[in-house]
């Protein structure tokens, strides 16, 4: 079998630890690790298949000097468009993370159960985004719905998890917690998110746009089509919850014609990467620490709308780390291996 030397730009953030685990889980066949970061972070180890590796500087040049064949990148958006161009330039294949490339024309946008085949465009730039967290889990389960019955329009509210703003956003709410059972939540000041986040909710993720959805929401309606070639309308109102891990949404599909829900819940239970759970007699139903540390999409609560016979309503729930990131940049590369 053939082997990968590989870079895993922002080798020490969360997502990037994430991916030497699930390199790790997959037995990827690598001939060689190379974990990359900012100078701050030079000379950390990084441990991953029974072995530890040092961490080294991001340069232009470090992707030609180790022949690196896959470059994840996962350190922001700034970082990838300096640095991704240099990865593809010495023959890599970039797998990025970042909204970066997204909505470029020419940057197949990814999820390998939905539309493996675009990843054969990836030689146009040398680069395939990876979709946003939130789009990922939702296009895993409305894909096949869409397959079968035609959708015509999505409305999601995510319940989106503080993990989704990194380390810091996990440590805010910890600190705030501690400070909570301190009695002296009030004395301290946010600094990842825009309020409080312990016992609260926050409607408001990345910035504003003068159509007043947030740049999140706007990611979900405008990679939705792209990743899943169609056109039907989608809006998302994206919100921040006090959990740690995995995001949650709730769902609601218009198809052309009428739909029951036992039919969708067949489909889904055929569904590449999707969990069926739904069982609300026995209190069975997708939760976030159900998910967590999981490569799965669970799905449950789906019911027909009481009103309209062409409506569904469902709820799912993904480990963001994993699914919505991690994973589906693993699996990606997988898939880019089957094909090349």
């Amino acid at each position: 079998m053939e082997k990968y030397n590989i870079a895993v730009v922002g080798a020490t953030g969360a997502v990037g630890e994430e991916i030497f685990r699930i390199l790790e889980e997959v037995n990827f066949p690598y001939n060689k690790l190379v974990p990359l970061a900012s100078k701050n972070s030079v000379g950390k180890e990084i441990e991953a298949f029974g072995e530890k590796f040092l961490v080294q500087e991001l340069t232009h040049d470090v992707f030609e000097k180790e022949n690196v064949d896959i470059a994840f990148f996962s350190a922001g958006g700034s970082v990838s468009a300096e640095f991704a161009p240099s990865a593809a330039k010495a023959g890599a294949v970039v797998i990025d993370n970042t909204s970066h490339f997204r909505m470029d024309k020419d940057v197949p946008l990814v999820v390998p159960e939905v539309n493996a085949n675009d990843i054969s465009l990836w030689n146009k730039t040398g680069i395939i985004a990876n979709p946003n967290c939130s789009t990922i889990q939702m296009v895993q389960v409305l894909a096949p719905l869409h397959n079968a019955f035609e959708i015509e329009r999505v409305d999601v509210s995510t319940y989106q998890a503080v993990s989704g703003a990194g380390k810091k956003g996990m440590e805010e709410l910890v600190l705030q917690m501690q400070k909570f059972f301190d009695f002296s939540l009030d004395s301290v000041e946010p600094k990842v998110f825009p309020h409080r986040i312990a016992l609260n909710v926050i409607p408001h993720i990345d910035v504003f746009l003068d159509n007043d959805y947030t740049k999140e929401e706007m990611k979900m309606v405008n990679e939705t089509n792209k990743i899943m070639h169609s056109s039907f309308e989608v809006s998302a109102t994206c919100v921040r919850v006090p959990v740690l891990r995995s995001h949650s949404e709730s769902i609601t599909i218009r198809f052309k014609n009428e739909v029951s829900a036992k039919k969708a819940r067949e489909i889904l239970k055929g569904a590449e990467s999707v969990v069926v759970l739904d069982n609300p007699k026995d209190k069975e139903y997708p939760m976030p620490t159900i998910a967590t540390d999981t490569n799965t999409t669970f799905v449950g609560r789906i019911r027909s709308d009481n009103y309209d016979k062409r409506i569904l309503h469902l709820w799912c729930v993904a480990d963001q780390i994993r699914i919505g990131a991690a994973t589906n940049a693993v699996r990606i590369a997988e898939k880019w291996i089957k094909l090349n």
